[in-house]
């Protein structure tokens, strides 16, 4: 079961969820609102495919006041605005329906967080056709989910406190299936 939208907001003020900066406008019937932060990144264009066992060159681009363009087939990582941390729920993430509408997707597979995590959230965005962009967008909407039983907090140091766009640290478990 989902939290709703009052009781998000009861546990941001007695501390137990964090986001911040918060503003009660972007409260929803059940989540909230997450800004689009001003930087993206994205993985150096040659004619060599993405390695999962490699850590891969990427570089950081601001988004200007007129926007960014997205465009087809490229993989863009961005970040929220807002820092979110729980100890004891799940969140998840979820692009806004009015984003959907115009073709952008803002998670690849990474839909909802461990519980434990502390941190910006990074966005895979994709589009199906070109689509310009703008930091500070409302670009998707967090929400949260009680966890059964006993658990073990997300205490990885792979994107824990993040606060830019992290690209893939999937290279650093390769010895694992390597």
């Amino acid at each position: 079961m989902k939290l709703g939208g009052l009781e998000i907001l009861k546990r941001v003020r007695d501390g137990s969820i964090v986001i911040d900066p918060f503003d009660e406008s972007q409260l929803n019937p059940n989540s909230y609102d997450l800004r689009l932060a001003d930087t993206l990144v994205t993985y150096a264009h040659d004619d060599m495919p993405l390695d999962m066992a490699k850590e891969r060159d990427s570089f950081q681009v601001k988004i200007p006041m007129e926007g960014a363009l997205l465009r087809p087939g490229e993989i863009y990582l961005g970040s929220t605005v807002e820092y979110t941390e729980t100890a004891d729920l799940i969140p998840g993430i979820e692009g806004r329906s009015s984003v959907g509408r115009l073709g952008i997707t803002i998670h690849a597979t990474a839909g909802f967080g461990d519980v434990g995590f502390k941190g910006t959230w990074t966005l895979e965005l994709s589009v199906v056709r070109p689509v310009r962009i703008y930091a500070g967008v409302r670009i998707c909407q967090i929400y949260y989910e009680p966890l059964m039983g006993d658990f073990m907090p997300y205490e990885s140091d792979k994107y824990q406190g993040q606060t830019l766009p992290r690209p893939s640290g999937l290279w650093k478990e390769a010895e694992e299936w390597n």
